[in-house]
């Protein structure tokens, strides 16, 4: 899966690659993975988008929507642009090569979808739903009054990553981005939210929008790849490429644990 920052960093960068251009070819299923979903039989992939245009593309939670002359292509996986005469990997899930030349890989690193669905068709896949019908963090629409309220309908017995990263609560939301965004609060990941305060949850609320802000606007998290393959600019503070330094704030080691099904990084000084 891809989250939000990079969901609309790549969106902007295929609009200005492949809008307009047509497909010549589609391959998808190459390399099976047990955890890549498609829509129907990926062997009918190509004959579904040969010849077709592709129109414009958007970030709509953890995935990258491609309008393509009456089909949509969601694809909620690592993507790649490759130009005229690169290399190709050996291995991917999705491949859509370009008239005139260039190619747009699509590779499932632990999970992801890759839809092909005309117009009008329902995605049948309840977290596609829930992220298009709740507003993007990245909108006036998710403001504090509409924040309390998720607050309100979840259990307080959640803790911080589960309130933020299930469910589809905050589409886009997920382990990766959360790390920074519950530093940046002060919170920590195990912290049930029933025991926070007013105004440790209007900290929340602040961090969840200018922590995702800030990664759109650097490109992308330097945990993740863009279209043409470089790191992100944003440089995360707690993730895979701090843990065991000291925080830059009160100099505590970033530990690293295993919880609710993933990693969690966090500063014991900043985040009791």
């Amino acid at each position: 899966m891809i989250e939000l920052p990079e969901a609309t960093v790549l969106a902007g960068q295929i609009n200005q690659t492949v809008t307009g251009k047509r497909i010549k070819k589609v391959t998808a299923n190459q390399s099976p993975h047990k955890f890549a979903w498609y829509t129907g039989d990926p062997a009918a992939y190509h004959a579904r988008l040969v010849g077709k245009t592709i129109h414009a593309a958007a970030a709509s939670a953890g995935e990258v929507e491609i309008q393509v002359d009456g089909m949509r292509l969601i694809l909620g996986a690592a993507l790649r642009y490759y130009d005229a005469g690169e290399k190709l990997p050996p291995k991917h899930q999705l491949l859509v090569e370009i008239e005139g030349g260039g190619a747009l890989v699509a590779t499932i690193q632990m999970w992801g979808c890759l839809f092909c669905v005309g117009e009008g068709e329902e995605v049948g896949f309840a977290d596609y739903r829930l992220g298009r019908e709740r507003p993007s963090p990245l909108t006036a629409a998710f403001d504090r009054p509409y924040f309390d309220d998720l607050i309100r309908e979840s259990s307080g017995s959640l803790s911080a990553k589960a309130f933020l990263a299930t469910e589809q609560r905050i589409p886009g939301l997920g382990n990766g981005v959360l790390q920074d965004i519950l530093w940046t609060a002060r919170i920590h990941p195990k912290r049930k939210m029933e025991t926070l305060s007013g105004g440790e949850t209007g900290q929340l609320y602040q961090a969840v929008k200018t922590v995702l802000q800030a990664m759109v606007n650097q490109g992308g998290r330097d945990t993740e790849r863009d279209l043409y393959g470089r790191v992100g600019g944003y440089r995360t503070i707690l993730s895979k490429n701090t843990v065991g330094t000291p925080c830059p704030v009160c100099g505590t080691i970033i530990k690293k644990e295993a919880y609710l099904g993933g990693s969690i990084y966090f500063c014991e000084g900043c985040q009791k």
